[in-house]
C-alpha cells in the first residue's frame, strides 16, 4: 500500500546527526556528550511515548544480499526474514525464515563472503497436527557445545494467519533439536522444554529463543519476552539460565531493561578490545501504520548481568538504509573479514507487510566503542 510518511520526527533529526560522520560516532570521546534540554526537543518521538535511542552507532548499509522467491521446492516464495548467522571454519552459515506454501520454516543458505549465497531448503518440518510447532518451525539459533554436538533452539508456534501468508501467531515458544553439524542433520527434541511463557511474569505471552553464550560456568540465552495488557503488546529480552544444554532453562525474575523499551529478539557481540559486549536488537515503533520493526539498535554492558537501557543507540534506520524505507528487522552480528558484518530483513515496498521480505547487510567498523 501507498504509504505518507508519519508524523516521526526521526528522519529530521537524525538525518543531521548521521552527517557528523560514523568515524566521529566510533571513535571520538567528543561525540559522546549528554544531550541537552534544546536537544530533547528534536529526539523522534512515539504516539504513546515509549523510549527512543538518543545516540548513534551508524552502520555502512550494503543493501540486500539474499532475496526471496527461489529457494528449493518454494520454501521462501512468500518472503525471507528472521535470520540467525553463525560462523564455521570459514564457511557462514545462515538460518533464515523461509515463507513457503504450508508454513514458516528455518531454512538454511551458506556462503563464504556474506554477499554470496547458496540456498539449500528447510533444516526443520512442521510438527504434526496440535503440537507445539504444528504452524513454524522457524528462527533456528545454534550452539556447539563441542566436536559432533549442537543444538538447535527454535521458534515454535501452533498458530497461523490463514494462507497464504501463514505468518506465525502468538504464543511463540522456544523449542529444541540436535545435530552433528552446522548443517543438521537436526533431530527435534519434544522432551526437552527449555522454558515456556508463565502467568504474571514479564514473558507471560511469549518466550521465544536468542543468543546462547556460555559465561562463568552456565549458559545465558538472550531470550524475547513479551506481555499483552489492555491496550498492546510490551516486548524486551530476557536472560534464561542453565548448566544443562538439553534440560530445562530458569528465565531470570527481570528482563535485562524494561518492557517499555520495545525491543525483540538478540545478537551478541564481544568486543575484546574494550571488555565490552555489544547486544544487537530490533526495536519495534509505532505510528499510523501501526506497530512494525523501524530499526536496530545496540546496547552495551561490560557485564552480563547487568544492563542499563541507558545505554543505547540506534543502528539502523529509516536514515542511513540504502532500500529498505521502513522495516529494519531481526538482526545478526558476526565478525568478518576485519569488520562486523550485521545480517537484518528489509522490505523494499513502501508498507510495513510480514511479508515479501529480503535479507541486507550492513557493516560497522571494529572494534566497536559506545557512542
Amino acid at each position: 500500500m501507498a504509504r505518507t510518511p508519519s508524523g516521526l520526527t526521526r528522519r529530521t533529526f537524525l538525518g543531521t546527526t548521521a552527517a557528523t560522520g560514523t568515524a566521529a560516532l566510533l571513535g571520538s570521546p567528543a561525540s559522546a556528550s549528554a544531550p541537552t534540554a534544546a536537544d530533547a526537543e528534536a529526539w523522534p518521538s512515539y504516539p504513546d511515548g515509549r523510549p527512543v535511542a538518543t545516540r548513534r552507532l551508524d552502520a555502512q548499509d550494503a543493501g540486500p544480499v539474499l532475496r526471496h522467491g527461489d529457494g528449493p521446492d518454494r520454501c521462501d516464495i512468500h518472503g525471507a526474514r528472521d535470520v540467525w548467522v553463525y560462523r564455521y571454519r570459514g564457511t557462514l552459515y545462515m538460518h533464515y525464515d523461509g515463507a513457503g506454501d504450508e508454513g514458516w520454516l528455518a531454512c538454511l543458505a551458506t556462503s563464504r563472503n556474506g554477499t554470496d549465497w547458496t540456498k539449500h531448503g528447510p533444516v526443520l518440518e512442521l510438527g504434526a497436527p496440535g503440537s507445539d510447532d504444528s504452524k513454524s518451525a522457524s528462527y533456528g539459533v545454534t550452539y556447539r557445545a563441542a566436536p559432533g554436538d549442537w543444538h538447535l533452539y527454535y521458534l515454535g508456534t501452533p498458530n497461523a494467519s490463514p494462507p497464504p501468508d501463514r505468518v506465525p501467531a502468538f504464543p511463540y515458544l522456544t523449542m529444541k533439536a540436535h545435530g552433528p553439524g552446522p548443517t543438521g542433520p537436526w533431530t527435534k527434541q519434544p522432551d526437552v522444554e527449555p522454558f515456556r511463557p508463565q502467568p504474571d511474569t514479564y514473558y507471560s505471552l511469549t518466550a521465544s529463543p536468542g543468543h546462547v553464550v556460555r559465561h562463568r560456568g552456565e549458559y545465558l540465552q538472550f531470550f524475547s519476552a513479551s506481555v499483552q495488557d489492555s491496550t498492546s503488546t510490551k516486548r524486551t529480552i530476557g536472560i534464561a539460565r542453565t548448566r544443562d544444554l538439553n534440560g530445562p532453562w530458569q528465565p531470570d525474575p527481570e528482563p535485562i531493561v524494561p518492557l517499555d523499551e520495545q525491543i525483540e529478539n538478540a545478537s551478541l557481540h564481544y568486543e575484546h578490545a574494550n571488555d565490552t559486549w555489544f547486544l544487537f536488537t530490533n526495536h519495534v515503533g509505532l505510528d499510523e501504520s501501526g506497530e512494525y520493526t523501524d530499526a536496530i539498535w545496540v546496547y552495551w554492558t561490560r557485564d552480563l548481568n547487568q544492563w542499563d537501557a541507558r545505554d543505547k543507540a540506534a543502528v539502523l534506520d529509516r536514515t542511513n538504509c540504502a532500500w529498505s524505507p521502513y522495516i529494519m528487522g531481526l538482526p545478526s552480528v558476526v565478525p568478518l573479514h576485519g569488520r562486523l558484518a550485521l545480517f537484518y530483513d528489509g522490505r523494499a515496498a513502501r508498507d510495513v507487510s510480514h511479508m515479501g521480505r529480503d535479507v541486507g547487510l550492513a557493516w560497522l567498523d571494529l572494534p566497536l566503542c559506545p557512542p
